[in-house]
C-alpha cells in the first residue's frame, strides 16, 4: 500500500464540503446550540460528580453514563483481550479526550507531556509527573510510577500526535517502550456526523464544544492480545513492530512521518500563501478579509521571513520560468539562498510537474534584484556568446563522470538561464538603446 503523505493524516477542515449534508447541518444548528448550553451545564455536574466519588468501578460506571449524555458514547471490543497485570498500555491518538474515553473502560493514567500543569491539567485528568523538559528524567518517573503496587495502568500514544484516524498511523515513537517491555496495544476508532472529529491546532475547549454541538460522537476501544518485547530486540524496533500491528488491525497504513514533519509542512504551508505580500497588504489597506489557504494561516501572519523568501522565489522562477512557483518556495524555505535552489532544481534533486512557459509566461521581473544594475545587464549580455543567450538550451544527453566535469556543465547551463533572463528584461523594457547611449558617454 501506497504511503500517504503527511498532510493526508490530519484534517484542516472542520466542516463538510458536500452541499446537502452542509444544508442539513445548517438546519439543524439551532437544535445544536440549544443541545450545546445544555450540556454545559450538564458538564459542570458531571464534573463535581467525578471529583468528589471515589476511584473505583462504580464511579467509572456513572461518569460513562453521564458522558454518554453530554454526546461521548462508548462501545468496548473483546474485552476478554485486556490483561490486567499489564502496566503500560499503548494506543493510536485521535481526539483530545482519548484518555478520558479509555479511563471509562479501565483504570488507567496518561502523563502530561505538553502545557503547564495545575487545575485545569488535573480537571482533564493527565497525571503531572514533573519533567515535562527532560525526557530521561521523564522516564526514571514513569518506571517508579509502574513498579508501585496497586497503581493505574499507564497510557501513553506513541504518535505524539493526533491523526484524523483515516489513512495511517504516524512513527512510533521509542520512548513509551523503555516504560516497559510488556504492553497492552489498544486501537481507538472515533466516528461523528456532520464535521470531522478533530482539526489541526484546535484547542481542547472547541473541541470540547463542537462535541456538545453534535448529537453524538461515537467512540470504539479494542483491546488486542498484548506483546512483550523479545530478547535481542531493541526498543525502535520493538515500536515499529507495535505500530505494524495496530496499523493492520485499523485497517490502516504504517508511515514514517513523525509529529515534526507536522509541523515543518505547516510551517512549510506558511510560505506558500495564494498572493505574496504586496498583494496581502493592498487587501489589507482596503480593508478587506484576508484570504487563508489553510485554517489559521492568513496572509496577514507573513513575517519578515515570508516576505524574503517571496523576493527569492521571483527571482529563482525568472530564471526558471518553467518551474511551479510553490515548488521554488518550498525549496527555498529549506535553502535560504537563490543560487543553491537554482542547482538543487537543476540537478533533478527537487521533483516537480513543469509548467508549460509558452501557455503562461512569467510575469515576474528582475526589478527584485537591487545589486543588478543596467549597466552590469547589457555588459553581461555582450561578454556572453550568441549561442548562450538561446531560450531553451540543449540538455546533455551524456552523464559526466567527473564531478568537475559535472560541475563545470552545471554552471554553463546556470550561465546560459541567467542570460537568457537578463537578456529578456533588457527586451521586454527597451534598455538596450539607453545602456548603449550611457556607454558612449
Amino acid at each position: 500500500m501506497e504511503t500517504p503523505r503527511v498532510e493526508q493524516l490530519f484534517d484542516f477542515r472542520r466542516l463538510p464540503t458536500d452541499g446537502l449534508i452542509l444544508t442539513l447541518m445548517l438546519l439543524y444548528t439551532p437544535f445544536g446550540i440549544c443541545l450545546m448550553l445544555l450540556r454545559i451545564f450538564i458538564g459542570i455536574h458531571v464534573f463535581l460528580v467525578s471529583s468528589a466519588l471515589p476511584d473505583n468501578v462504580l464511579r467509572r460506571i456513572i461518569v460513562r453514563a453521564m458522558c454518554s449524555v453530554l454526546g461521548m458514547v462508548v462501545f468496548q471490543a473483546d474485552p476478554e483481550q485486556r490483561n490486567k497485570n499489564v502496566k503500560t498500555y499503548i494506543a493510536n491518538h485521535v481526539t483530545q479526550f482519548d484518555h478520558n474515553v479509555l479511563s471509562f473502560v479501565a483504570p488507567c493514567h496518561t502523563p502530561l507531556l505538553e502545557g503547564q500543569p495545575g487545575f485545569v491539567s488535573w480537571a482533564r485528568g493527565y497525571l503531572e509527573l514533573g519533567w515535562m523538559d527532560s525526557r530521561i528524567r521523564l522516564l526514571e518517573s514513569l518506571r517508579d510510577y509502574n513498579s508501585q503496587e496497586g497503581g493505574r495502568t499507564l497510557l501513553l500514544f506513541p504518535e505524539d500526535e493526533m491523526t484524523n484516524g483515516k489513512v495511517g498511523l504516524l512513527k512510533f515513537s521509542s520512548w513509551p517502550f523503555s516504560v516497559d517491555n510488556t504492553i497492552q496495544p489498544v486501537v481507538l476508532t472515533v466516528k461523528r456526523p456532520f464535521i470531522a472529529v478533530n482539526v489541526v491546532d484546535s484547542s481542547w475547549v472547541t473541541e470540547m464544544l463542537w462535541m456538545f454541538f453534535i448529537p453524538f460522537t461515537i467512540y470504539q476501544v479494542r483491546w488486542l492480545p498484548s506483546m512483550s518485547q523479545s530478547e535481542g530486540e531493541s526498543e525502535d524496533e520493538f515500536a515499529v513492530r507495535v505500530q505494524e500491528h495496530l496499523a493492520v488491525e485499523l485497517g490502516v497504513v504504517s508511515t514514517p512521518h513523525t509529529k515534526s514533519d507536522k509541523l515543518e509542512y505547516l510551517k512549510r504551508m506558511k510560505h506558500m500563501a495564494p498572493q505574496e505580500a504586496n498583494s496581502g497588504t493592498n487587501t489589507h489597506s482596503s480593508g478587506a478579509r484576508p484570504r487563508t489557504f489553510l485554517p489559521g494561516l492568513s496572509i496577514s501572519s507573513l513575517s519578515a521571513e515570508d516576505i524574503r523568501i517571496a523576493g527569492m522565489a521571483k527571482q529563482v522562477k525568472e530564471v526558471l520560468p518553467h518551474i511551479p512557483l510553490n515548488v521554488i518556495k518550498m525549496d527555498l524555505v529549506s535553502t535560504k539562498c537563490v543560487d543553491t535552489t537554482i542547482t538543487n532544481l537543476l540537478e533533478g534533486r527537487v521533483q516537480f510537474a513543469p509548467e508549460d512557459v509558452s501557455a503562461s509566461p512569467s510575469s515576474l521581473s528582475l526589478s527584485n534584484k537591487p545589486h543588478m544594475t543596467l549597466r552590469s545587464l547589457t555588459t553581461s549580455q555582450k561578454k556572453m556568446p550568441k549561442d548562450a543567450l538561446a531560450p531553451k538550451p540543449a540538455p546533455k544527453t551524456t552523464f559526466e563522470k567527473s564531478p568537475v566535469d559535472r560541475h563545470l556543465s552545471l554552471q554553463e547551463r546556470k550561465e546560459v538561464l541567467y542570460a537568457y533572463a537578463r537578456r529578456r528584461y533588457i527586451e521586454k523594457h527597451g534598455l538596450q538603446a539607453q545602456s548603449e547611449v550611457s556607454q558612449d558617454e
